[in-house]
C-alpha cells in the first residue's frame, strides 16, 4: 500500500522549505486560522465540539483554498483519536474497508477511536458512499469529509442525515491581507528570514484578485518575492505593479471604500438613470473585475428600480430584487449575468422620479409644516366609546361603489405631492388620476350626497388595470 494510506500521524512532520508558501503556512491551530468565524469564533458550535473533543461526523463544504483541510488536520490535532486521511480522487472501496477494519479493531482492543478525513468526498460513487454508512452510524470511525461541492446535492442523503453539515465561506480581502503579514513575518515557515517591503495596496491587490482562496494568495506572495530581484540594499520591494504580475491580474484602479468605489458606482447609476446600457455595463463589469461586492451593487440596484425607474414601470422593482435575491443564491462568478440582466432592464425601461420627488414633498411638509390631524371620518372607529367621539363617522367605503371609487378627502387641506409623467406605464397611471380628482374637484362644487353603487369611474381611462 502507498505512503499515502499509511502515513496516519496527526502531527505529520512539517513541509519542506521548498514547498509551496500556502503549503508551509497552514495553520496549526485554531488561534492561526483565518476566517470562517461564524463557525470559529468564541462560543461557535463547531469550535465549542473541537475543543470538546465532542464531535461526530461533519461534513466541511465551501469554495478552494477556504481551509478545508487546514480544519480537519486542526481537528486531528486536538483529538486523541487515531488520524487516518483518504481522497475521493485516488480512494477506492478496498482502502474503505482496510482503514474501517483497522478503526474497529483499534477500538475494540485499545479503546482509541479513528478519524477518517475524505478529502473531495463528493468524488466518491453512491457505492463507496454507502460502505460509509454502517461505521458512521455506530461509531467505529468519525467521519470529516471535504467537499467544494453542496453535499446536499452530490452527498448521498443517508450519510448527510448522519453528519454536521458546515459551510465554510470564502475569505474577506481583510482575513487574506491578515494572512500575507503573517507570512512575511515568520521567518521559520514564511517569508520572515528575506528582506521583504510590501505596499498595503500591493497586498489587499492580491487578497481581492484571490477572490477568497488564501492559497492563490499565498502562492502569489510566494511568487513575486522570489522572482523580484532584490534592489541596491538588497531589499525586495513588491509593490501594485509587482503584485499584478504576480497573480496574473491587471491592477484597476480602485479602492473599496475611497474616491473610485464611490465614483464608479456613482457612474454606473447615472448610466443606468441616463438610459445607456453600454455604459453601465462597463462601469458594472469594472466594478466586478475590481472585486467589488456584489450584494453592494445589487442593493444599488433595488434603489435605482424605485428612485429612477418608478411607476414608468414598476416591473423593473421586481426585475432588482429577484436580482439581488438570486446573486445571495448563486454568488460569483455567474452572478455577474444576473447583475447585467437587471442593468440592462432599468437602463432601457422608461424613467420617472416622480415617486421620489412625491415622497420627498411630503417629509419636507411634516418636517417644516404643521402636523396635520386626522380627519374625524379617517380616524379608527372600532374600539368601543369611538362612535361617541365621533370617529369613523361619514366615512365613504370605496368598495360600496361601483368601481371601488368615491370622491373623499383624506387629507385636511387636499395637498398634492405625487405627479406623474406621460411615460411608460405612468402615463396610464396620470390618466386615472386626472379621472379621479377631477371627480373630486366636482363633487367639492356640487356637494351632493353620495349614493352606494353610484359609479364615479365609468369614465376612468385605464382603470381596468
Amino acid at each position: 500500500m502507498s505512503d499515502f494510506f499509511e502515513n496516519t500521524d496527526p502531527d505529520p512532520a512539517p513541509p519542506s522549505a521548498h514547498a509551496p508558501l500556502a503549503e508551509r503556512m497552514r495553520p496549526r491551530t485554531l488561534d492561526e486560522y483565518a476566517g470562517q468565524r461564524h463557525l470559529l469564533g468564541p462560543g461557535k458550535l463547531l469550535r465549542r465540539a473541537i475543543e470538546a473533543d465532542r464531535f461526530s461526523s461533519l461534513i466541511l463544504f465551501g469554495p478552494p483554498g477556504t481551509g478545508k483541510t487546514t480544519l480537519a488536520r486542526i481537528i486531528a490535532s486536538s483529538t486523541a483519536a487515531r488520524f487516518e486521511r483518504l481522497s475521493g480522487v485516488e480512494s477506492n472501496v478496498a482502502d474503505i474497508r482496510r482503514i474501517v477494519a483497522a478503526a474497529a479493531n483499534r477500538l475494540q482492543t485499545k479503546g482509541t477511536r479513528t478519524v477518517l478525513f475524505i478529502d473531495e468526498l463528493h468524488r466518491f460513487n453512491k457505492a463507496q458512499q454507502d460502505v460509509l454508512l454502517p461505521d458512521v452510524e455506530s461509531g467505529v470511525i468519525r467521519l470529516i469529509g471535504a467537499t467544494t461541492h453542496n453535499p446536499f446535492f452530490y452527498i448521498n442523503s443517508p450519510l448527510v442525515s448522519r453528519s454536521q453539515i458546515f459551510q465554510l465561506e470564502s475569505l474577506s480581502v481583510d482575513d487574506l491581507v491578515e494572512t500575507q503579514q503573517r507570512a512575511l513575518a515568520d521567518r521559520e515557515r514564511g517569508l520572515g528570514a528575506m528582506r521583504i517591503e510590501t505596499t498595503g495596496e500591493a497586498l489587499r491587490h492580491l487578497a481581492t484578485a484571490s477572490d477568497g482562496d488564501a492559497r492563490k494568495c499565498l502562492n502569489a506572495l510566494d511568487l513575486g518575492a522570489l522572482t523580484t530581484p532584490p534592489g541596491a540594499d538588497g531589499v525586495i520591494r513588491i509593490d501594485l505593479a509587482v503584485a499584478a504580475e504576480s497573480i496574473q491580474r491587471k491592477a484597476v484602479v480602485y479602492d473599496g471604500d475611497g474616491d473610485a468605489h464611490y465614483d464608479t458606482i456613482s457612474a454606473f447609476i447615472k448610466s443606468l438613470r441616463g438610459s445607456d446600457p453600454d455604459a453601465a455595463l462597463y462601469w458594472l463589469a469594472k466594478m466586478l473585475y475590481a472585486g467589488e461586492d456584489i450584494r453592494f451593487i445589487a442593493r444599488r440596484i433595488v434603489i435605482c428600480a424605485s428612485e429612477d425607474v418608478g411607476l414608468a414601470d414598476s416591473q423593473a422593482l421586481v426585475v432588482a430584487v429577484a436580482a439581488q435575491q438570486a446573486v445571495e443564491f448563486v454568488g460569483m462568478p455567474e452572478a455577474r449575468l444576473i447583475l447585467a440582466h437587471a442593468a440592462i432592464y432599468l437602463a432601457t425601461a422608461p424613467k420617472s422620479n416622480r415617486s421620489t420627488v412625491a415622497i420627498g414633498k411630503a417629509e419636507a411638509e411634516v418636517r417644516e409644516g404643521r402636523t396635520l390631524a386626522v380627519p374625524p371620518a379617517l380616524r379608527d372607529g372600532h374600539y368601543k366609546g369611538a362612535k361617541k367621539l365621533g370617529h369613523g363617522e361619514g366615512y365613504l367605503y370605496s368598495h360600496d361603489f361601483e368601481g371601488g371609487y368615491v370622491p373623499q378627502a383624506y387629507l385636511p387641506e387636499g395637498r398634492t405631492y405625487y405627479e406623474p409623467t406621460e411615460r411608460g406605464m405612468e402615463k396610464r397611471i396620470k390618466e386615472r388620476l386626472d379621472f379621479w380628482r377631477a371627480q373630486y374637484q366636482e363633487a367639492l362644487q356640487t356637494a351632493q350626497p353620495k349614493k352606494k353603487n353610484q359609479d364615479f369611474t365609468k369614465k376612468a381611462p385605464g382603470t381596468n388595470l
